[in-house]
C-alpha cells in the first residue's frame, strides 16, 4: 500500500443545535485497503458516513480525496469525487423497474449486468419492478450499481446483514478483490468474522470521536472492545434486587414466552421467557432483529414462524390492539410514534382505556381524572404546558407514554430504548419506575442502546446477534465488556483468533436466513 490515502477525513464534527453528534472524528483509508469502521451504538458511525457521502454537511473538519481538499455537500458531489455508498436499506425506487433506476444514476448497463452475474444472480430481468424483487437481491443490485461506476472508495454499511449465505459469500469475495485491485473499501459490520476475513485495519469511534486505529491481527477483538468502551470498562455497580425477589422471579411461571420466533431474515429462531416481577434487558447492535422482535410482540407485524405465549397460553396478534388486550403495552423510543402531539396530557394518558369500543358513550370524567392524576403524580410529569404534549420536554413526553400504560394497568411493558435522548435526571426517574413496576408484579422487557443502563434496571440480559439469542446473562455477570463481546457474537471470555468465531452465515436448511452459532 502507498502512503498517500485515497480518503483522509480529519477533525470532522457535526452539531445539531446544542447536541454534538460528532466531536472530532477522523478516518484515513489507503489504496488497496479494506478498512473497518467500528463503534458501539451511538458512537457516531452513521453521522460520519452521512458526511462522507454528502447526505449531511459537516459543522467542521476537512476531507481530502487523493490528497485534494473536497467540499462534499451532496451525494452527487461525493459520487463525482469517487466515493460511493451502499446503505443498509435498498435505494432503488420501488415503483420503477431496474433499468429506469440505472438511468436515473447514469449507471452503465452492461457493467452492471456483469457485476450482478458475478455476485450470484444470473437470471435478473432489468425490466422487473424494484418493488417485486426480494430484499436480499435488492441489496446485491445496489452493490452492483455502485461497482459498475468503478468508485475509488466504496462504503458498505452492513452489506451482508440481509443476505443468505450463498450471496454473502459472493459479496465478501468481491469486496476483497476491490482491495486487491488498488481501490479502497470502508466496511461497516458488527460481525468480527467478516472483519477478520476482509479488513486490513479498523478505525474505532466512541462518543463522536476517533479513539484508535488498529491492525486486524489475531486477538485484536479485545483491544477493539476496550476502545469502544473506554473508561466504562470498569464493572458498574449492580443495583440491589433483593434475594427474595430474585428467587420469586426464577420460580414463577413465565408471563411472556417466546418460542422459536422467526421473521424473514431478521429473526431466526428467537426463544426466551419473561416472568412476572422481572425486568429483562435486551442488548443488540443495530439491525440484529430487536426491532422486529418488539414489533411482533406489540402486534405490529406477524412472525413467519414460532409462537408467542401469554400466561402459558399461545396467542396470535393480528393488530396492536390484540397485544394490548393481552396486557402487552409498547413504549417506543420515538415519542412522536406513540403520542398525539397536538392533544393534551390528559387525553394522551386516557386514550387506552377510553378508546375501547365497549367504553364508547359518555366518558366517566371522574374515573378518568383520577387515573390520569394518579399517573401524573407517580411519574412527576411537568404539566405546566399540558394543553399540548408537543410543548413538553422530551423527557416529560416519554413519561406521558409510560404513564398511559400505568393508568391502563398493563401487566407487561415493552420498552424500546425508552431513555433515548432524555436528560440524566429523567433517566434516573424512569429506572426507578421500572423497578417499582417489577416490584408490584409487572413484567418489563427493556431494550437499551446504552449498555450502562443494564445493571441499573435489569434482572437478566438477553443478547441478540444475527437475529438469534446468543447468550442470556444474570445481571451480576452483565458488565459492559461481557455484553459488548456477546453483542458482536463472541463467546464469553473469548480472546482467541477472531477468524474462528461463530459465523452468522453458517449453513442452514433454510438459505433465506442467516443463522448464527449460539455460544
Amino acid at each position: 500500500m502507498t502512503s498517500t490515502p485515497l480518503l483522509d477525513a480529519s477533525g470532522v464534527a457535526k452539531n445539531y443545535g446544542a447536541v454534538a453528534a460528532l466531536r472530532n472524528a477522523s478516518l484515513s483509508v489507503l489504496p488497496g485497503e479494506v478498512h473497518a469502521l467500528m463503534g458501539a451504538n451511538g458512537a457516531g458511525k452513521s453521522t460520519l458516513v452521512k458526511i462522507l457521502t454528502g447526505a449531511v454537511p459537516a459543522s467542521a473538519g476537512r476531507i481530502l480525496i487523493r490528497g485534494e481538499a473536497r467540499d462534499v455537500r451532496s451525494p452527487a458531489a461525493a459520487r463525482r469525487a469517487g466515493l460511493l455508498p451502499v446503505y443498509q436499506e435498498p435505494s432503488l425506487i420501488p415503483d420503477l423497474d431496474v433499468l429506469s433506476n440505472l438511468r436515473l444514476t447514469g449507471t452503465p448497463v452492461e457493467p452492471f449486468r456483469a457485476w450482478v452475474r458475478e455476485l450470484g444472480i444470473p437470471d435478473l430481468d432489468i425490466r422487473d419492478t424494484a418493488r417485486d424483487i426480494p430484499l436480499a437481491v435488492l441489496r446485491v443490485l445496489d452493490l452492483a450499481r455502485a461497482l459498475a461506476v468503478e468508485p475509488d472508495v466504496l462504503l458498505l454499511d452492513e452489506m451482508t446483514a440481509a443476505l443468505p449465505a450463498n450471496l454473502a459469500e459472493k459479496v465478501l469475495e468481491v469486496v476483497r478483490r476491490q482491495g486487491d485491485s488498488g481501490r479502497a473499501v470502508i466496511f461497516i459490520s458488527h460481525r468480527f468474522v467478516e472483519i477478520s476475513a476482509l479488513c486490513d485495519r479498523a478505525t474505532v469511534l466512541r462518543d463522536g470521536e476517533t479513539v484508535g486505529v488498529v491492525d486486524i491481527v489475531p486477538g485484536v477483538e479485545e483491544k477493539i472492545v476496550e476502545l469502544m468502551l473506554g473508561a466504562r470498562i470498569v464493572k458498574t455497580h449492580v443495583a440491589a434486587r433483593g434475594a427474595n425477589q430474585a428467587a420469586a422471579t426464577a420460580a414463577s411461571r413465565p408471563r411472556l414466552g417466546v418460542r422459536n420466533l422467526r421473521f424473514g431474515t431478521k429473526l431466526n429462531d428467537v426463544s426466551f421467557d419473561l416472568a412476572d416481577g422481572e425486568v429483562a434487558g435486551v442488548v443488540a447492535l443495530e439491525g440484529q432483529g430487536q426491532d422486529e422482535l418488539f414489533a411482533a410482540l406489540a402486534g405490529s407485524i406477524r412472525p413467519s414462524a414460532g409462537a408467542i405465549e401469554v400466561d402459558g397460553q399461545p396467542v396470535k396478534f393480528t393488530h396492536p390492539i390484540d397485544a394490548i388486550r393481552a396486557g402487552l403495552a409498547y413504549v417506543p423510543g420515538d415519542r412522536a410514534e406513540a403520542l398525539a402531539m397536538q392533544r393534551s396530557v390528559r387525553e394522551n394518558i386516557a386514550l387506552p382505556f377510553s378508546a375501547a369500543l365497549r367504553n364508547w358513550g359518555p366518558i366517566n370524567m371522574r374515573r378518568e381524572r383520577a387515573k390520569v392524576v394518579s399517573a401524573i403524580e407517580r411519574l412527576r410529569i411537568d404539566t405546566r404546558a399540558q394543553g399540548e404534549v408537543q410543548r413538553l420536554s422530551g423527557g416529560n413526553q416519554q413519561k406521558v407514554t409510560i404513564a398511559r400504560w400505568i393508568a391502563a394497568d398493563a401487566r407487561t411493558i415493552l420498552c424500546f430504548d425508552p431513555t433515548r435522548g432524555i436528560d440524566v435526571g429523567t433517566k434516573q426517574e424512569i429506572y426507578k419506575l421500572l423497578r417499582e413496576l417489577a416490584g408490584n408484579g409487572k413484567s418489563v422487557l427493556f431494550y437499551t442502546s446504552e449498555l450502562e443502563e443494564v445493571q441499573r434496571v435489569c434482572d437478566r440480559v438477553i443478547v441478540i446477534f444475527g437475529g438469534r439469542v446468543v447468550d442470556i446473562f444474570p445481571v451480576e455477570e452483565a458488565d459492559e465488556p461481557a455484553l459488548m463481546r456477546a453483542a458482536y457474537g463472541l463467546p464469553r471470555g473469548a480472546k482467541a483468533d477472531i477468524g474462528i468465531l461463530a459465523d452468522p452465515h453458517s449453513s442452514s436448511p433454510e438459505t433465506s436466513d442467516s443463522p448464527g452459532t449460539t455460544p
